[in-house]
């Protein structure tokens, strides 16, 4: 078993910027990609970014240039850094852990944390 802990969430008027840390524990031997989803009410679970144990990373078309995921592998922990945010970034934003990135990428995670929610409004 793995547990995924978000933080970092919170209300930031358009603009501005917040950072997302997950940290995971547990059985985390074999964790190949760590990333970023988000729902916004009323919609689908939406890829963020992904990032593998190599550091290479992926970024959801509207994000890029705006948004940046980092890792730490010694202390298993991922990060998303949001610079620009605009209200439709609102959502709750789950970490998520995979062995395979493209199951990741397509939504499927070997496991999810609990969500931290992020609001963007004036």
């Amino acid at each position: 078993q793995v547990q995924l802990v978000e933080s970092g969430g919170g209300l930031v008027q358009p603009g501005g910027s917040l950072r997302l840390s997950c940290v995971a524990s547990g059985s985390i031997s074999g964790i190949y990609a760590m990333g970023w989803h988000r729902q916004a009410p009323g919609k689908q679970r939406e890829l963020v970014a992904t990032i593998t144990s190599g550091g290479s990373t992926n970024y959801a078309d509207s994000v890029k240039g705006r948004f940046t995921i980092s890792r730490d592998n010694a202390k298993n922990r991922v990060y998303l850094q949001m610079n620009s945010l605009k209200p439709e970034d609102t959502a709750v934003y789950y970490c998520g852990v995979d062995h395979v990135l493209m199951r990741l990428v397509g939504g499927v995670a070997d496991y999810w944390g609990q969500g931290t929610q992020v609001t963007v409004s004036s």
